[in-house]
């Protein structure tokens, strides 16, 4: 760290036990007139004094400083910030990509007589092992042991990669699977306060390749998700550069009813914020009704910035953060530093209404929250709890634009037998069309649970009746770390879980249940609070401690199930309490996706349906014979708040986050291999990134795209889920097909999402999700649009990847359209590297996502969005059309106008003006070396 004094900046403050730190005061900043820093958003100041630290004359200068220091709320954003961030978070699913790459970069260096050890993370990298595991056992005490042996085994060839990651870069540190889910890790554990780097501190700060990082904006901390190409380039040296953001000030007012939970209060913003389109800006939450939440209830509000579309959902600093790092068991000297740091920095304590400058500034008050859930496809799509039968009824029929289902409202009611033959106390595993999986021994799974005070379970029978129906749960899931973080939620759902076995009420025999804490600490206080048990006898049992269900690891439904559904075409229902919950994200043949608060996970998964008015419908039966409704058994702040002290035990959190191989037998026996570059032996889990072949010093000339034709013709919303699936795939798929060409059996697939590293997998899994709809295939008979990864060449049906490797044996660019919001949801580098590997040179949309924008630069394809009212609709594109993008090249400037010139099948053409989506001069750099992998690996080997 250079120690430059710029505008007299670097000044000593004492801590409370009398040492002395350095630091670079903002208030000396405003105090040299070089702008009303006191008047800006907390987030602005903090990347202000990042920029500031950070000047070296080149890459950040002084100017930058000037600029960022007098931001404007209502100012035209065409400045771009270089932010130097201190640390990287990964998860495994990106991170293992990301390690490939850089494996592959040290390949590069080698081959070029260069020091491999120059490609080297300067900034410290933590990867946290929690997308692997999936809940194929459940229900049972052993579920979580079972779902670790599997998932070790699986990814056995993965866990030896990240295992001489480990070794060979000096500053890239893994927690093993089993711990818990990243985000909630990185609240708990790897933030601890400020920096201090040669007696100098300064803020906390990172960016990680989930979109969820922004759970840690609850902490204070300025960071968020980008794409795994970004985060690697900002690890090796490179700012994250992003243009001057927006900053909406979102002022809370009252406090939270009884009754209410944190969930009911995110799902509330989650669609208040998506209303304001706040994609790409900065939200910060003050006002007394911020200042009355908790530490955890502000994490589940940050966590839910991607739904609602905001870079960060930002909390300021003040004694509720302080509280939270000494009740999560961090040092004292590093609280002291915090809180020493922050006050003198004048950024401590929440601000108040008009204190602060905002582009927008909204209010909501708490007292008007109530008890609700999100879907069935998206997470803005609040509905309120007695609304939920109707909605569902109503969404039944719906069509499709309208975020319905398209079914005959007559159908509703129907119900269809399932016939299941069961054998006697034995665990089988089940095959499906999706990958062969193991679930629970039968009885408990089916229909004979154990009632509330049995001790042991009930005999098994030799055949089971079951009948589905259109809204039944099949799902309920106590996942993701936006509510497993969160302990007076957890706290809510063992309470009523405890007040329902008490009553004699069971879970719907036909829901596979599952709990997967975000860290091991969760289950220490639910049984410090005499509350596991109860959650135990309702079969959510600890299944795994990492992202499960919400991201897709939900494991299969038995097989008949998936039969039943398919054969008769049921819209059958998960209810989770996570954050996601896109078309075939929770599970291939579940439809209707809910988000839900613990407690209601819990309530539904009794229920056994989403079509019921809990407010007035029992739940079911209790032992003495009476109905039992939500009423009776829903928890009281009261009851929560006189257990939340069990959360609250710093040795418990230091004790679990001590040694992370002791009593860890499967981590602890995995073999790797040894040195600073990796040989890359044959595995289908890990192979050698192509994105470095025929490297050269000098990038090639930017060039003209001609005689391109469409790839795919894409409608709204599309995901990162539907342009990269993580889930499960069939062996009919591409990527199926290559597996079992190369001798691996359908138990042993996987998923998409774990086999990352492997880009013949991820290219042939590329638009290969089951719900994609593609405007160029042809109508069903019923007027159905086809869905599943295909499109059409010559006319003719076929793969997206076989087309896509047709074009290129032909050398013919392709390119993809679509609508609004392309690329919201995770964000999956893979979705922007498989979009490149197929050919794809241009994604033209009316509007995209912040990161999968970036990322698509990242790797060197172009991203162009309509003007105006201009659409695929109104242009009237088919994709049958053959197309030139015209003024790419070498001298292109940010977002500046290219004209697509679309010529019909019948010779006539006409000329469309587009907006270049390359934002910032530095994208314009990262395009012209095609992408941002190959720019850095040429500044890094230059001063090699």
């Amino acid at each position: 760290m250079s120690l430059h004094n710029l505008h007299d900046t670097l000044k000593t403050i004492t801590l409370k036990n009398g040492e002395s730190r350095q630091l670079f005061s903002l208030p000396a900043l405003e105090a040299a007139g070089v702008g009303p820093i006191s008047k800006l958003p907390v987030s602005i100041r903090i990347v202000l004094e990042a920029v500031l630290r950070n000047v070296d004359g080149k890459k950040i200068t002084d100017e930058h400083v000037k600029q960022l220091a007098n931001w404007e709320p209502l100012a035209n954003r065409v400045e771009e910030i270089p932010f130097v961030v201190a640390r990287v978070v990964l998860q495994d699913f990106t991170g293992v990509p990301l390690l490939a790459d850089l494996a592959a970069m040290r390949n590069v260096a080698a081959q070029m007589g260069k020091n491999p050890k120059a490609i080297e993370p300067l900034v410290p990298v933590d990867l946290v092992v929690d997308h692997s595991v999936q809940v194929d056992f459940y229900g049972t005490a052993d579920s979580l042991r079972k779902n670790m042996e599997l998932e070790f085994k699986r990814n056995n060839e993965r866990y030896q990669f990240m295992k001489w990651g480990m070794q060979a870069f000096d500053t890239f540190g893994v927690v093993p699977p089993g711990f818990g889910i990243v985000h909630q890790v990185n609240l708990e554990y790897l933030f601890n306060g400020v920096q201090n780097k040669n007696g100098v501190l300064y803020p906390d700060t990172l960016v990680g390749t989930d979109s969820h990082t922004t759970m840690i904006n609850a902490v204070g901390v300025v960071g968020w998700g980008v794409g795994g190409i970004e985060a690697e380039a900002g690890m090796l040296g490179q700012p994250v550069y992003f243009l001057t953001p927006d900053v909406v000030g979102v002022e809370l007012k009252g406090k939270l009813r009884e009754g209410v939970t944190a969930t009911d209060l995110v799902l509330t913003i989650t669609q208040m914020l998506r209303k304001e389109k706040v994609v790409g800006k900065f939200v910060e939450f003050i006002g007394e009704g911020t200042s009355s939440l908790s530490l955890t209830d502000r994490a589940t509000i940050a966590n839910m910035a991607p739904e609602y579309g905001a870079t960060m959902g930002f909390f300021p600093v003040d004694e509720v953060t302080v509280d939270y790092m000494r009740g999560t068991g961090r040092k004292e000297e590093d609280i002291d530093a915090f809180e020493s740091y922050f006050k003198a920095q004048n950024l401590f304590g929440i601000p108040k209404g008009g204190e602060i400058h905002y582009s927008k500034s909204l209010a909501l008050n708490l007292d008007t929250i109530v008890p609700s859930l999100a879907g069935p496809k998206r997470p803005q799509d609040r509905i309120e709890l007695p609304s939920m039968q109707k909605d569902f009824d109503h969404l039944f029929s719906a069509p499709l634009p309208d975020n319905g289902f398209n079914k005959n409202q007559g159908d509703l009611h129907k119900r269809y037998t399932t016939k299941r033959t069961l054998p006697h106390n034995v665990e089988t595993p089940h095959k499906s069309d999706y990958q062969g999986t193991i679930i629970r021994g039968e009885a408990d799974m089916i229909a004979n649970r154990p009632t509330a005070d049995a001790a042991a379970p009930v005999a098994h029978a030799t055949e089971q009746y079951l009948d589905l129906g259109h809204g039944d749960v099949l799902i309920a899931a106590i996942t993701s770390c936006t509510n497993t973080s969160n302990p007076s939620v957890l706290i809510g759902a063992g309470l009523l879980a405890k007040k329902a076995v008490e009553k004699g009420l069971q879970v719907n025999p036909r829901v596979k249940t599952s709990f997967g804490p975000g860290s091991r600490v969760v289950p220490e206080y639910l049984t410090a609070a005499g509350l596991q048990s109860s959650l135990d006898k309702l079969g959510f049992n600890v299944a795994a401690f990492g992202c499960t269900t919400c991201i897709g690891n939900a494991g299969d439904l038995a097989a008949e199930f998936n039969e039943s559904i398919i054969e008769n075409d049921i819209i059958a229902a998960a209810v989770l309490s996570g954050n996601r919950n896109f078309e075939a994200r929770i599970h291939p043949n579940i439809r209707a996706n809910f988000l839900a608060s613990p407690p209601l996970v819990v309530a539904f998964a009794i229920a056994g349906r989403v079509n019921i008015d809990m407010t007035r419908e029992p739940l079911g039966t209790g032992s003495d014979g009476q109905p039992v409704y939500l009423k009776d058994i829903w928890p009281t702040s009261e009851e929560i708040n006189a257990l939340i002290k069990y959360a609250q035990d710093p040795a418990v959190y230091r004790e679990k986050y001590s040694d992370f191989t002791k009593d860890n037998d499967l981590w602890n026996d995995i073999q790797s291999a040894h040195g600073d570059v990796y040989t890359w032996p044959t595995s289908t889990y890990i192979a050698k990134p192509p994105f470095f072949e025929n490297f050269a010093m000098t990038p090639s000339p930017v060039k003209e795209i001609k005689n391109a034709k469409a790839l795919l013709v894409l409608g709204d919303s599309v995901t990162t889920d539907h342009i990269s699936p993580a889930g499960s795939f069939r062996a009919t798929t591409p990527a199926g097909t290559y597996l079992t060409e190369h001798g691996v059996q359908l138990a042993d697939f996987n998923t998409y999402g774990s086999r990352r590293g492997n880009h013949d997998i991820m290219i042939r899994g590329t638009f290969a999700n089951v719900r994609v709809k593609n405007l160029m295939l042809p109508l069903r008979d019923d007027g159905s649009r086809i869905e599943g990864g295909f499109t059409l060449l010559d006319g003719k049906q076929t793969t997206v990847y076989d087309a896509a490797m047709e074009y290129i044996k032909r050398g013919t660019a392709t390119v993809v359209f679509a609508g609004e919001e392309y690329g919201t949801g995770s964000s999956r580098d893979w979705a922007a590297k498989g979009t490149q590997l197929l050919g794809v040179k241009a994604v033209i949309a009316r509007s995209f996502e912040r990161i999968h924008r970036s990322n698509l630069v990242g790797m060197g394809v172009l991203p162009l969005q309509f003007k105006g009212t201009d659409s695929i609709e109104s242009l009237k594109i088919k994709g049958d059309e053959t197309f030139d993008v015209i003024g790419v090249n070498d001298h292109m400037t940010p977002q500046s106008d290219i004209t697509l010139k679309v010529t019909r099948p019948d010779g006539s053409t006409f000329d469309v003006v587009l907006l270049s989506r390359i934002d910032t001069a530095i994208e314009v750099d990262y395009f012209r070396h095609g992408g941002i992998l190959p720019f850095v690996l040429r500044e890094i080997l230059a001063k090699a």
